[in-house]
């Protein structure tokens, strides 16, 4: 039986154990020049410390406009590798490894004076100070593939050990693949998966033939009308085929739900993690209010998923993977500096 304990490999990848701190928007970067600050790094390598396996960076756009709010990360310029490299170096240091998630914000960006989009369809949340987007045009979409293999590369260069593409949560890859929005008359209307199989190809042009690519993926939609898991699973193919090694299942983000709501239930997403499991045959991540260090466990062991992501859980505590491990009663080796002092 596999454990929460247990490492999990893939590729030229293996992690101490099946713990992911989840990608958390920070909104912290002061300066508004897209580098990771001294918040960052300690907000980052404390986790190391506190015995994450593998943590994935915040959403980091890969250009200015893509960003959700000014204060975010972002990779749309050479400047900004020595940051992220600072943290991701200490990182490894504590023998975490850790990787990026790499996004644009689409329609759903707020400090932009033009948002852009699939469409000129404008997001509906209730809260939105969005305005309407403009649609990309054919050319555009392509000049953003590369913007997503230019990130890639930088992201490499700074020595991440693996990359997370954002397709969920209503950004603008998610808004490519939702029937709702995308109602192009181009190609890549005509064939809801070719933006994101386009930045998967670009994105492995850049990357180690050894390091694993993972993406996020909204399984389903919960506005009125939006699409079931049979319609992601197809989306999902369509990725893995083109290179995705790791799905990060979660779900909605695209608006207000409607008549199905999201689950406010520990686990809540779980089931639709196993789908993509025994469906694609493929290594999953599951999220979703599992900081039960119980059902965390027990996600693993099930099979349920390969690996489970934490957020909220270690928001609340950056030790949570140790204290987790103790809690399901195994061994745990602290950092050298937290073991008991010389008399």
């Amino acid at each position: 039986m596999v454990n929460l304990d247990h490492s999990f490999s893939i590729k030229g990848l293996t992690l101490k154990n099946r713990i992911v701190m989840a990608p958390m928007c920070q909104y912290s970067v002061e300066k508004e020049d897209g580098k990771p600050n001294d918040w960052h790094f300690v907000h980052y390598v404390s986790r190391a410390v506190g015995g994450v396996g593998l943590i994935l960076i915040e959403m980091t756009d890969v250009e200015p406009d893509g960003r959700i709010t000014n204060n975010d990360l972002g990779l749309w310029t050479d400047e900004q590798i020595p940051a992220f490299k600072k943290i991701i170096d200490e990182v490894h240091r504590q023998g975490t490894k850790i990787g990026i998630q790499i996004a644009h914000a689409g329609r759903k960006a707020q400090d932009t004076e033009e948002p852009v989009g699939a469409t000129n369809q404008p997001i509906e949340d209730g809260v939105s100070r969005r305005g309407v987007p403009r649609a990309l045009t054919t050319e555009e979409v392509g000049a953003m593939v590369d913007k997503y293999k230019d990130a890639a590369r930088r992201a490499v260069e700074a020595g991440v050990d693996t990359i997370e593409i954002h397709g969920a949560h209503g950004y603008l890859i998610h808004q490519f693949i939702s029937p709702l929005v995308n109602t192009r008359e181009d190609q890549y209307g005509q064939d809801l998966a070719r933006f994101p199989v386009e930045i998967i190809k670009a994105v492995k042009s850049v990357m180690p033939d050894d390091m694993p690519l993972l993406m996020r993926l909204s399984a389903i939609e919960y506005v009125e009308n939006g699409y079931d898991i049979q319609h992601s699973l197809e989306i999902a193919k369509k990725c893995q085929e083109a290179g995705v090694d790791v799905f990060h299942i979660s779900s909605g983000g695209e608006g207000t739900p409607g008549t199905l709501k999201p689950g406010n239930y520990p686990g809540y997403q779980v089931p639709m993690a196993r789908k993509y499991r025994e469906m694609l045959n493929v290594p999953v991540i599951a999220v979703g209010k599992l900081e039960s260090p119980e059902l965390a466990e027990a996600v693993i062991a099930n099979q349920d998923a390969d690996l489970v992501a934490i957020g909220r859980g270690l928001l609340d505590d950056p030790y949570w993977g140790i204290h987790a491990l103790k809690k399901i009663g195994k061994s745990v080796v602290p950092p050298k500096q937290y073991e008991r002092g010389i008399r």
